[in-house]
């Protein structure tokens, strides 16, 4: 089983930010405001130097990008509670909720065929919009094992998910299926497919973030067979 900190550091190099700049074993990351992910630092492990001054250096490097200064922490840490004491609090209006469940399963449960990579433009209109940037093409684009995965009909994209392979993970990310093509089981047979796409790029298992209020996502993961690993929440200074 993946240690914690090792999961966390498997999801932060599938999700690969704009500007990436280590401090000791911590992550601070920015990519133009894309997902709290990619624009908060990793506080996993030993950042080299005490906690209220590696805050300030983090700190630093947000204003550096124009990001808000965001620590992504996982909950009951040590780094926690040393976070906390520096004065730092949750990010309750955090755009994505504040606190996200990771959850694991192993792909052989449900895997069921093959995904196929298809880089189609309702890919990206699906999974992040209209117009997309290039920081968000960057974080979907780049990493290693990146499968753009969907499901069309008649040439239209009705469901996309996004995976990428590190080491033995398979990390799932931007499920959607279009509200007219919802309640038909597409994003079952999409996980299926994206979990058999995983298995021939040699991963046993995947990994998903996703919020504690999405509440229908959470329920298929279970029923897939995936459960709670462990959470994380994003903490902002308590004065900006």
């Amino acid at each position: 089983m993946h240690t914690v900190d090792h999961l966390e550091s498997l999801c932060a190099r599938a999700w690969p930010a704009l500007a990436e700049v280590p401090l000791g074993n911590w992550s601070m990351r920015a990519a133009d405001g894309f997902t709290g992910r990619a624009n908060s630092t990793l506080t996993s492990g030993d950042p080299g130097m005490p906690i209220q001054q590696a805050l300030t250096v983090a700190e630093g490097f947000a204003r550096e990008h124009g990001i808000k200064p965001t620590a992504h922490v996982v909950n009951g840490s040590a780094n926690e509670r040393a976070i906390e004491a520096a004065g730092w609090r949750v990010d309750l209006d955090h755009p994505g909720g504040a606190e996200s469940l990771v959850m694991t399963g192993p792909l052989e449960k449900f895997a069921l065929g093959v995904a196929e990579s298809r880089d189609l433009p309702g890919w990206w209109e699906l999974t992040a919009g209209s117009e997309v940037s290039a920081a968000q093409r960057h974080v979907l684009g780049s990493g290693p094992g990146v499968c753009f995965a969907s499901i069309t009909d008649n040439g239209w994209v009705i469901a996309a998910v996004r995976g990428a392979v590190v080491e033995d993970v398979l990390h799932v990310a931007r499920l959607a299926v279009r509200p007219s093509h919802r309640r038909q089981g597409l994003a079952r047979r999409l996980m299926g497919e994206l979990a058999g796409w995983g298995l021939e790029q040699g991963a046993t298992t995947c990994v998903l973030q996703v919020a504690e209020h999405n509440e229908p996502a959470i329920r298929l993961y279970e029923e897939l067979g995936c459960t709670e690993h462990h959470r994380y929440r994003y903490w902002i200074p308590a004065v900006s």
